[in-house]
């Protein structure tokens, strides 16, 4: 299957994908803001550049885009339809870096969520907030948060 678009005009698509910031990563920390709760961004010196990093709580938050990450039987999950080969392989190697920084965040003490875009949607922010925001209290060690 050919693309639909020409390779520059795919090219500035691409280029214009953010790795931080991103709008489900905005909604979560205006929730949890509001909630009185404090983080740090992206923290260089922890493995994965958590999107939060909350030190008081002990914890780590991953906010992840389900294209990207392979959220499992997420409709957002689609596979581009044009260089299957080079796709596989790079969704293989999000998928594995994702679980080495989560092995190594949780070896050096750390709790560990993640958060799927999908579950940043529409009516169901304020659900997914507020199930982060009773992560960060409990004691619960991971969280893994999907609609």
């Amino acid at each position: 299957m050919t693309d639909v678009v020409d390779r520059a005009t795919r090219s500035r698509m691409m280029a214009g994908i953010r790795g931080s910031n991103t709008k489900p990563e905005l909604l979560l920390r205006k929730g949890l803001h509001a909630l009185g709760f404090r983080y740090r961004l992206h923290a260089k010196e922890l493995p994965g550049r958590p999107d939060l990093v909350f030190p008081k709580h002990e914890a780590a938050v991953f906010v992840h885009g389900c294209f990207w990450h392979r959220h499992p039987g997420c409709r957002l999950t689609t596979t581009p339809g044009t260089r299957p080969d080079f796709w596989k392989e790079k969704f293989r190697s999000n998928v594995d870096r994702d679980q080495r920084n989560l092995g190594a965040l949780r070896e050096a003490g750390w709790r560990t969520a993640v958060v799927w875009e999908c579950a940043l949607r529409g009516d169901q922010v304020p659900g997914t907030v507020q199930t982060v925001s009773a992560w960060l209290v409990g004691d619960t060690p991971d969280l893994d948060v999907g609609a």
